[in-house]
């Protein structure tokens, strides 16, 4: 797998392996992150993205909301190197917040111009801005002015497939100063439907000149992440969805480059990440710990046997205990009626 790069840079910023967790709302944030960081082979990790106006806010005030809003953008020691990734469309706004970022340690700040969600598209944030190119120009001059640390930017590929301007973003990336760049090559009129072209990742990978292009979109498995590579040239791999339901899937990438094959997760490994992850978060006492808990037993139980039944049980809790219990119960249930001959 000589192909697949063993590391890259984002100025001074070394990232290694050649991977990236992508940044997801409502999934992303520090106890995943660390759960993700924990099983090894991820090289950079994001921020769930956090609108500029909330930190600009947040830095004068001391409400509920303010508390929400430096959760997201909370990390500990051992999550770097770690990029926050900024979402608005006032640009002396977007200047501050990157600022106040970089104040708050982060090694990195990302732009958000790829998110399709229609409330944030309607405040000309995300995706919404990929039609309106000088005020593109005009954010990242601003940002790129006001912070030492390197400024990356991830975006779709355009509007729609009539309005395609991702090579113009990454060139205009370039010339702005930006370090990096990554591509989600689906439109927002795509959402996540469809299929990603990756073809327009070679093409933005062909029109830059000095940055890393950054890959995303559609690794389910190492394979994908090598043929990416392989197919469009592209510097880095980011990957999102797939890490939901499979935290080792930095790991497999790491196992097949090194030996062409990768360790699947036995039911024990599956019980272990779950559990795990629930004590993290009532270690973290989160007050959305139960809600998390059962968003993630969608995600942790896709592919472990009679996992609707668990979920079902755990959509019906309403203590993290009491959750904890009944993944406790049910593994010791599901392990010990394994067919002869399956891995526990």
């Amino acid at each position: 797998m000589s192909d697949f790069p063993s590391e890259f840079r984002i100025g001074p910023v070394r990232i290694a392996p050649a991977t990236v967790l992508a940044p997801m709302a409502g999934v992303t944030d520090t106890v995943f992150r660390r759960l993700i960081r924990n099983q090894g082979g991820c090289g950079l990790i994001m921020t769930e993205f956090t609108s500029s106006h909330g930190v600009v806010h947040s830095l004068r005030a001391t409400s509920p909301a303010a508390t929400r809003t430096f959760r997201y953008l909370f990390f500990e020691p051992e999550e770097h190197p770690i990029s926050a990734q900024l979402f608005g469309s006032d640009p002396q706004v977007m200047a501050d917040a990157a600022k106040a970022c970089e104040d708050f340690g982060f090694d990195i700040v990302d732009i958000n111009f790829g998110c399709p969600v229609k409330k944030v598209v309607k405040c000309n944030g995300g995706s919404g801005l990929l039609r309106d190119l000088p005020l593109v120009e005009e954010i990242l001059r601003k940002v790129r002015a006001a912070i030492s640390i390197p400024l990356t930017m991830k975006f779709r590929a355009g509007w729609n497939d009539q309005e395609l301007v991702a090579v113009k973003m990454a060139q205009l990336a370039e010339d702005c100063g930006l370090q990096a760049v990554a591509l989600h090559p689906r439109t927002r009129e795509q959402g996540y439907a469809g299929k990603a072209d990756w073809t327009r990742i070679a093409e933005v990978k062909a029109a830059v000149r000095h940055i890393p292009v950054i890959g995303n979109g559609d690794i389910a498995t190492p394979e994908d992440a090598v043929r990416m590579v392989r197919e469009t040239g592209c510097d880095a791999v980011m990957i999102g969805r797939t890490a939901s339901s499979n935290p080792w899937i930095f790991r497999q990438i790491a196992q097949y480059l090194a030996t062409g094959s990768y360790e699947h997760p036995t039911e024990r490994q599956r019980y272990d990440i779950m559990r795990t992850y629930y004590a993290m978060l009532c270690e973290r006492g989160a007050v959305d710990s139960v809600g998390k808990m059962k968003q993630f037993a969608t995600y942790f139980t896709h592919g472990v046997r009679n996992g609707s039944k668990l979920r079902v049980e755990i959509y019906k809790a309403t203590q993290a205990p009491e959750i904890l219990n009944l993944v406790d119960a049910f593994f010791e249930r599901e392990l010990a009626e394994l067919p002869a001959g399956v891995s526990a």
